[in-house]
């Protein structure tokens, strides 16, 4: 599992999300320092760091390297959530707790995610009456309301969908 990134990573791997191309390092040097002082060396090392980690991969491109982030904000960012989840002592409590921290524009995308998710996952992985049915309200046989039931929404597309 990733460790989240310090303020610098992040300040790089956030350009190079952005602009979803290979940047090299004087690209992300000329664009930091439109915000703050800082080295060609520095944004080298912390450049050189993230190739290190995994985050990015890099290409020479004649005497200098060419990065291209290896997934995405989405994938870093849902990597970070399951870490968290994983050390709560009480998983439901802890997803109870940062529902209830959400915004309602954050709870309509965790709906629109659900419906998605819903709609992709086999039958035989459904979950069973008695288990995660009941924490999202759904009842044992099935019925529960078009907010609450996974996969109620026909025709949801997947993640590849950015039109929503």
């Amino acid at each position: 599992m990733p460790r989240q990134l310090g303020e610098l990573e992040d300040a790089v791997m956030t350009r190079v999300w952005q602009w979803n191309r290979p940047v090299t390092v004087r690209e992300v040097l000329e664009d930091l320092q439109q915000e703050r002082s800082i080295a060609y060396t520095t944004v080298m090392t912390v450049m050189d760091n993230l190739h290190q980690k995994g985050w990015v991969r890099r290409e020479v491109d004649g005497r200098a390297y060419r990065y291209t982030a290896v997934s995405t904000r989405a994938a870093y960012s849902a990597a970070l959530m399951n870490e968290a989840w994983a050390q709560s002592d009480n998983p439901a409590s802890a997803l109870v707790a940062f529902f209830g921290m959400m915004s309602s524009e954050q709870r309509e995308a965790l709906t629109d995610a659900i419906r998605i998710v819903g709609h992709n996952v086999p039958e035989t992985a459904a979950p069973q009456a008695g288990t995660a049915r009941e924490s999202t309200g759904e009842a044992a046989d099935g019925s529960g309301s078009e907010e609450t039931r996974p996969g109620a929404v026909e025709g949801a597309s997947g993640p590849e969908d950015n039109g929503r």
